[in-house]
């Protein structure tokens, strides 16, 4: 998407970013070996959308990296092709407060060997001091995600600002697996 197209939200407004970053993740094709997962990067200076991305929204292997592409990593891609520059090299780009909402737990492990999604948020440089998170990543494919754990360590800020969503968040993430 292209970012003069990207909408404008209240600054802060927890609801309307996630409401959004739950729309990508419906774009997410449904399977049973994966998370249907939407992400949104926003100035949070100004409510302005940057970029979307959801999971497997590019093709397998993109750019070199094996396994499929998760949300986080395609709102990357998307400034990073938009700049003409590598994704490692965004920070150089972004707004200094510019944070990233995710409709579940950024990965800290992947079973493909790409690059985990916490891994890309850190070598931004703190360009994104905060994560907003919808729902912990549930424990079907690594028994336990601690990317939020990495993340904090790391001077990150993660908030989950609409846990009353938690099960519309988890049917969309889930679509595809079998109940």
């Amino acid at each position: 998407m292209d970012s003069k197209t990207n909408p404008t939200f209240a600054v802060e407004d927890h609801e309307a970013f996630m409401e959004y970053a739950l729309i990508q993740a419906r774009k997410s094709p449904p399977a049973s070996n994966k998370f249907c997962v939407g992400a949104v990067l926003v100035d949070a200076a100004c409510g302005k959308v940057l970029s979307t991305g959801y999971s497997l929204e590019y093709p397998r292997d993109y750019k070199g990296d094996p396994g499929t592409t998760h949300a986080e990593q395609c709102c990357f891609i998307k400034i990073a092709d938009q700049h003409n520059i590598p994704e490692e090299r965004i920070h150089e780009v972004l707004p200094a407060n510019t944070a990233l909402y995710t409709t579940m737990e950024p990965c800290n492990e992947r079973l493909s060997g790409n690059m985990t999604c916490v891994t890309r948020i850190l070598r931004l440089k703190n360009t994104i001091k905060t994560v907003y998170v919808g729902i912990k990543e549930p424990g079907t494919f690594i028994a336990q995600n601690t990317g939020q754990a990495r993340l904090e360590a790391n001077g990150v800020k993660v908030v989950f600002p609409v846990e009353h969503w938690h099960d519309s968040i988890t049917k969309v993430s889930l679509a595809g697996h079998e109940t």
